[in-house]
């Protein structure tokens, strides 16, 4: 091989064995299987545990972890036993940490997200009101910590605690199914601040006096409060005054083991262990106070309220430490198990659920098939159209193309990004936008060879010509993919971190390997022509701008009446209209499945028995023919009682609904994340004008691209609003994908009129300038607008219900934006130039007179 060649195919070889090595095997193995071939040993015992395992697998198919698990707590079984490689001498959970480590070894090298896999996350906000700022660091540190331990309960491989910001916490519990997640609630944000006060030594007296006397005053140091028990299945209600701080500053903080256990007629209650320090206070407290009542606090809640015995109070002053206690109550076994773990983890400070997304492991392996459906469809498409319209060249770009997906899913794993569905999306309209630059090359190749170049010359200067105007509008997208990185949130941000990867990878894959492949190819005689079809056989002379005005006009005619339909459905009313999803105003979604259908307005009729307010009810199926499920949007908190409804009224009970997603925003997250949209959608366009403006030395195309951008914002939303859809994060992200889009399609045409003006001299007026080189990049328009449009109706038709509103926005915004290029891109750019296209023409008409 020629030395010439020799050291670039070694580039791309190298690229391509890294990237494939960095994203192998790039999905998870049977944790299952690996678990029962990697035990290096086995008896009958380990036989009962992989039963155990299987059955619960087949209970709960997503969770592989969470069965095998519980069948190792079931079966009380030592792992260490089956894996003494893993073990570790100073694990406090051996058969967690062999498990884990397992699971690690059978994970792919992508990352998936909730969306895919399923699974639940939470952002919490800690209340640091009472805690000194010097202390916040530490109350975080400790609340990620205790927050760990919580959701090690739930059986999740994994669990991703982090801080996020001065005072919020982001939980992910991957794998956790939507039974579990109310449960997952309550775990997490309860408190868990446990006191032990003393209950006045005569209570009873001062609450007879306090039922009389108006005039009553507790006693200094006390406070009446409320403790309800229940005997024979009635519920007793009983007053007492207890003291306001906790006696001898006996807390949780003293508590070593909290536990479940069960009195002698098998009802649970919490039993606890104090540490060595809380055992001398406790002692203390019970030697003191013989007979007294001392209450068990919870939260501000009277727990229990038991007698110190005689017998303790001698015992404490014989030995000087009582090291057990115990809470009763009327617990359920769940609600004892969350009070013991919460009591063992207690948090210095209260945190509070802002943000809940939760999607069930079913609806993230059917998102994962709607997403991969899309994107071989999609890539299908582009692959058959590049083929039979560019023959030969047509099978480099397929090359280069499937070059370019193993570097981005390579990068995603070298750098553990996290593969969201929005992510899914970017890898497709990634493979559509890709070509682009293939099309822009080889049009350029045509028109060398048009003008009677060799077939090399052609080459070289084909690509040569198109370099810069491939790296400006390639950047420029790019540019657009990073904002939306930085100021997005949650899966957003893995829509533009597979668009920037897949865009900048297209750089090198369109580009440099293209190249080597026709240079290699002619250069040993297999490529001696250069075939491909034509839309025109011949440059086009349409006169588009001679219906500019018009055009202008129409444009902003429909968009002041998607305008209208935007105020009408409260687009003025900025993250409370109807017009905003939960992501910005707030509120609650729900995602349900169903046995048997029943009309919406039964739902509704059910929902409003329950007392369920303002509601939008929709049932929806993609083109796919996968499942129909039923969407609801209500108010803030208002899903568990909205689906125990349904699960339960007469009239809605056949259905069988069962709850596959849900999203729960609250109104603070909401307006950031609006404010974070707005100030993407912003900044992008302020960072295209000015880039624009100075790449081409021109101010008018800066404005031209802005004002270009501004017409297809407002007009894919006026057409968005006049479909009855509502605004979301992941709209927001297509919204800005076609800014990308469409600044691409300006920028090779302001790259054409620029070429055309040093061409021409300057003879040509902006008119005419402008209509040739319309009409000379219309079949590059044609091809790449098409192959986007392939794309982003494919992530339509097939990319499931979650991708739709993104999909539907992308279609439009493809339209619009091919057509803003022509009649309001390059309209402001005429318009800058009026008095010397008016100043030609006058020439005109004197040299004609």
């Amino acid at each position: 091989m020629n030395k010439q060649f020799g050291w670039k195919f070694g580039v791309v070889a190298a690229v391509a064995v890294a990237a494939f090595y960095f994203m192998w095997p790039p999905f998870n193995r049977d944790l299952i299987k690996h678990f029962e071939q990697r035990a290096m040993a086995k008896d009958a015992a380990f036989t009962a545990l992989m039963e155990k395992a299987r059955a619960l697998h087949a209970q709960m198919p997503a969770n592989s972890f969470g069965a095998l698990r519980e069948a190792v707590e079931q079966q009380k079984a030592d792992l260490r036993n089956y894996f003494p490689d893993l073990a570790k001498p100073d694990s406090k959970n051996p058969n967690l940490d062999i498990l884990n480590q397992l699971d690690r070894e059978c994970a792919g090298k992508i990352r998936l997200g909730l969306d895919l896999k399923g699974g639940t996350s939470f952002l919490l906000r800690m209340d640091m009101s009472q805690i000194d700022r010097q202390g916040h660091g530490a109350a975080m540190s400790q609340a990620i910590e205790i927050i760990s331990k919580r959701v090690n309960k739930f059986g999740v491989s994994e669990p991703i605690i982090q801080r996020v910001g001065d005072d919020r916490i982001l939980v992910q519990l991957p794998g956790l199914a939507e039974r579990d997640r109310a449960e997952a609630r309550r775990t997490i944000e309860q408190t868990a601040y446990l006191e032990f006060r003393l209950v006045h030594a005569d209570n009873d007296n001062l609450q007879a006096q306090a039922a009389t006397d108006p005039r009553f005053v507790p006693p200094l140091g006390y406070t009446n409060m409320t403790h309800v028990t229940t005997r024979g299945g009635q519920a007793i209600t009983e007053h007492l005054f207890i003291k306001t701080r906790p006696e001898r500053g006996l807390t949780g903080k003293y508590v070593e083991r909290a536990y479940v256990a069960f009195d002698e007629i098998g009802k649970p209650y919490i039993g606890l262990s104090f540490n060595k320090e809380g055992a001398v206070t406790f002692a203390q407290v019970a030697a003191a106070n013989p007979g007294r009542r001392l209450a068990i606090i919870l939260d501000g809640e009277v727990q229990s309220a038991p007698r110190i015995m005689e017998k303790l109070s001698e015992d404490a002053r014989t030995v000087g430490s009582v090291r057990n206690a115990q809470i009763t109550g009327d617990f359920s076994l769940v609600e004892a198990r969350r009070l013991a773990s919460v009591l063992e983890n207690p948090l210095q400070a209260p945190v509070k659920v802002l943000e809940e997304r939760g999607v069930d492991p079913s609806l993230g392996r059917d998102s994962i098939q709607s997403g991969i459906r899309a994107a071989m469809i999609g890539a299908v498409a582009v692959v058959l159209f590049m083929l039979v319209y560019y023959l030969r060249a047509g099978l480099v770009a397929n090359i280069a193309l499937a070059f370019n997906i193993l570097i981005l899913l390579g990068v995603l794993a070298l750098f553990k990004f996290t593969l969201t569905l929005p992510g899914i999306a970017g890898i497709v309209l990634t493979i559509g936008m890709a070509v682009d630059a293939n099309v822009l090359i080889y049009e350029r190749f045509r028109e060398e060879l048009a003008l009677n170049k060799p077939l090399r010359a052609a080459i070289v200067a084909g690509y040569q010509r198109a370099w810069l105007v491939i790296f400006d509008s390639n950047f420029t997208t790019i540019l657009t993919a990073v904002i939306l990185l930085f100021l997005g949130t949650g899966p957003v941000k893995g829509f533009g971190i597979t668009l920037a990867i897949g865009l900048a990878a297209n750089l090198f894959a369109a580009v440099f390997m293209t190249r080597l492949f026709f240079d290699w190819m002619v250069a040993n005689g297999w490529m001696k022509s250069f075939n491909i079809l034509h839309i025109f056989r011949h440059i086009p002379q349409i006169n588009f701008l001679g219906i500019w005005k018009v055009a202008f006009v129409f444009s902003w005619a429909v968009i002041v009446a998607g305008m209208i339909f935007f105020v009408k459905r409260g687009g003025l009313d900025v993250g409370r209209g109807e017009v905003y999803g939960i992501d910005f105003k707030g509120g609650d979604a729900v995602t349900l499945s169903f046995v048997q259908k029943v009309d919406a307005g039964t739902v509704g009729r059910t929902l409003d028995k329950a007392g369920v307010g303002e509601r939008f009810i929709q049932y929806q199926r993609d083109l796919s023919g996968g499942e129909e499920v039923l969407n609801l949007r209500l108010p803030y908190g208002e899903t568990d009682k909205a689906v125990k409804a349904l699960q339960t009224d007469p009239a809605t009970a056949n259905a069988q609904f069962k709850v596959l997603g849900t999203e729960r925003v609250g109104a603070l997250v909401g307006q950031e994340l609006l404010r974070q949209g707005l100030w993407a959608v912003a900044a992008s366009l302020v960072a295209i004008m000015i880039y624009v403006a100075f790449r081409f030395g021109e101010f008018s195309y800066g404005v031209g691209a802005f004002v270009s951008l501004i017409h297809d914002i407002l007009m894919t939303i006026g057409i968005f609003c006049l479909t009855g859809r509502s605004f979301s994060m992941p709209v927001v992200a297509a919204i800005l994908t076609l800014v990308g889009f469409s600044i691409n399609d300006t920028i090779v045409l302001y790259d054409r009129i620029r070429e055309n003006r040093k061409l021409t001299g300057g003879r040509l007026n902006y008119f005419d300038l402008i209509n040739r080189s319309v009409n000379e990049t219309l079949s590059r328009t044609i091809l790449t607008s098409s192959t986007v449009f392939l794309c982003a109706a494919a992530l339509y038709g097939f990319g499931g219900s979650v991708l739709n509103d993104f999909s539907f926005c992308f279609l439009v915004g493809v339209v619009t934006g091919t057509y803003s290029s022509i009649y309001i891109a390059s309209a402001c750019v005429l318009w800058f130039h009026r008095k010397e296209a008016q100043a030609a023409q006058a020439r005109a008409a004197a040299a004609k007179a």
